[in-house]
C-alpha cells in the first residue's frame, strides 16, 4: 500500500494460481459502459502529503444517511458526502499510525481496509496492518523490506459513525500468524488486505490474504481464505474456512503462543487478495473483483471478476479491464497502473454497499509512474457498468 508495499505486492503475485474454479457456462457478465470519472485527485484535493488513494473503497452510510468512504493511506481520513456522486474528502484523522517499534502494540502502519455497520453510528473497522521492520533499529537484521515484513488484520471501531476509530487495549488481532516477529525472518509473512465485510443473513464475511507458512503439524497453503462471524462488534468471533467448517481462528501470539495452530483453506481461483465481493439482488449471486498480471490462467494483466452461489465455488475469472497493475512490471507501464479494483451501487439496499443491481460502479485507482518508479501521483476513478446474471 505504501510505495515499498508495491513491491510486496508484485512478489506476493507469485504465490498462487486460479486453479480449480467451476467449469463453464458462466453466471454472470459485467461490461463497461462508460468512460471514468474522477472521484479523488490526489494533487487537487488532498489536505496534505499523506492522502492519496491507497486501498479498494469501503463505503457506508451513516445514522443520518450521508456517506463515509475509506481507501485512503495510512494516515486515515474519509471521503464524505451525503450520496456516493457527492464525495470530497474530510481533512479529519480518523485514525493515526503511531509508526511503533513494539511489534506487540500493532501500532505501526495500519490502513482502514473494511468496515461495516448496522445502525450507522457503531462501525467495526478491519486494518490491513504493516510492521515494517526495518524501520525500526534491531528489530531485523535485512534493511529489504520484504525481508522484515510482518503482517495482520487487527480489529478497531468508532462510537460516532467513523468520526473516530480506536484499537481496544490491548489490540484485538483478527488474523495473525502463530508466531511473533523474528529479527531474522527473512521474508514477508501474515495476513494482509481484507475485502470488504458483505453480510448474509445472520452472517458477515470477508476475505483475507496470508503469505502462508511452515510449521510442523501445522502447514498453512498461502493464498485467500473466507471469514465468517455473527458479530463483527466482537472481533474475536472471526472464524476461517478449514475445508469442512469455518473454526480456524488466529489470535494474537503475542498473547497467548498456540501448541497446535489452525490453517485455513484458500479459497480458488483467487491468485491474489480479493478487491470487493457484492450480492447482486435480484439473483442472490455473489461477484467478485480483483486484479491480476498476465499468466497461464489470465491472458492478460488487469481486473477480473468472478461469480458463485454459495462463496466457496467460484466461476473462471474473465476480464472486466486490461491494463498493468501493480503486480507487473512498471518499467514496462509508461501509461501508468490500475490498483485497488471495488464494486459500488449508489442504489445499494444495504447500509454497507455490499449489494448491487444490474448497475454499478467499477471503482479503483489509477497510479502514475516515472521511469521505473510508482509514484504518489493517484486518482480514484470510477466506470460504470452493466451487471447480469443467468438463472
Amino acid at each position: 500500500m505504501t510505495r515499498p508495499f508495491l513491491r510486496i505486492l508484485l512478489a506476493l503475485a507469485g504465490l498462487t494460481g486460479a486453479a480449480n474454479a467451476a467449469s463453464e457456462p458462466p453466471l454472470s457478465a459485467l461490461t463497461l459502459v462508460g468512460p471514468p470519472t474522477v472521484v479523488f485527485k490526489a494533487g487537487r484535493d488532498a489536505c496534505d502529503g499523506a492522502d492519496v488513494p491507497d486501498a479498494s473503497a469501503r463505503a457506508f452510510r451513516d445514522a443520518s444517511g450521508a456517506v463515509a468512504l475509506f481507501g485512503m493511506h495510512y494516515r486515515n481520513r474519509a471521503l464524505r458526502g451525503p450520496s456516493l456522486d457527492k464525495l470530497t474528502l474530510d481533512c479529519a484523522v480518523v485514525l493515526d499510525s503511531g509508526e511503533k517499534a513494539d511489534p506487540a502494540l500493532y501500532d505501526d502502519r495500519s490502513w482502514i481496509a473494511a468496515t461495516w455497520t448496522e445502525d450507522g453510528k457503531a462501525v467495526s473497522a478491519l486494518l490491513h496492518h504493516e510492521y515494517q521492520a526495518n524501520e525500526h533499529p534491531g528489530r531485523c537484521r535485512s534493511k529489504v523490506y520484504m525481508e522484515c515484513w510482518y503482517n495482520a488484520v487487527v480489529a478497531a471501531a468508532s462510537t460516532n459513525g467513523g468520526r473516530l476509530f480506536s484499537r481496544s487495549t490491548p489490540p484485538v488481532v483478527v488474523a495473525g500468524v502463530p508466531f511473533r516477529q523474528e529479527v531474522g525472518q527473512g521474508r514477508h509473512r501474515g495476513f494482509f488486505n481484507p475485502s470488504n465485510v458483505f453480510g448474509d443473513g445472520r452472517w458477515r464475511y470477508m476475505f483475507a490474504s496470508t503469505t502462508g507458512w511452515d510449521l510442523k503439524g501445522s502447514d498453512q497453503a498461502a493464498g485467500v481464505c473466507l471469514f465468517r462471524t455473527d458479530d463483527p462488534t466482537d472481533p474475536t468471533r472471526w472464524r476461517a474456512w478449514t475445508g469442512s467448517g469455518f473454526t480456524a481462528a488466529f489470535p494474537d501470539p503475542y498473547a497467548k503462543p498456540m501448541a497446535h495452530p489452525a490453517t485455513c483453506k484458500p479459497v480458488s481461483p483467487f491468485p491474489t487478495p480479493v478487491g470487493a465481493v457484492v450480492r447482486h439482488r435480484g439473483s442472490g449471486a455473489w461477484i467478485a473483483v480483483f486484479m491480476a498480471a498476465k499468466a497461464d490462467d489470465f491472458p492478460e494483466s488487469g481486473f477480473y471478476w468472478t461469480s458463485s452461489r454459495d462463496l466457496l465455488t467460484w466461476d473462471r475469472p474473465r476480464l472486466l479491464l486490461a491494463g498493468a497493475t501493480l503486480y507487473d512490471d512498471p518499467c514496462g507501464a509508461p501509461d501508468g497502473l490500475i490498483a485497488y479494483p471495488s464494486l459500488l451501487d449508489p442504489a445499494a439496499t444495504g447500509r454497507n454497499f455490499d449489494d448491487t443491481g444490474d448497475t454499478a460502479f467499477l471503482t479503483y485507482v489509477t497510479l502514475r509512474t516515472e521511469g521505473c518508479a510508482i509514484t504518489s501521483d493517484r486518482d480514484l476513478v470510477r466506470r460504470p457498468l452493466a451487471i447480469k446474471v443467468w438463472p
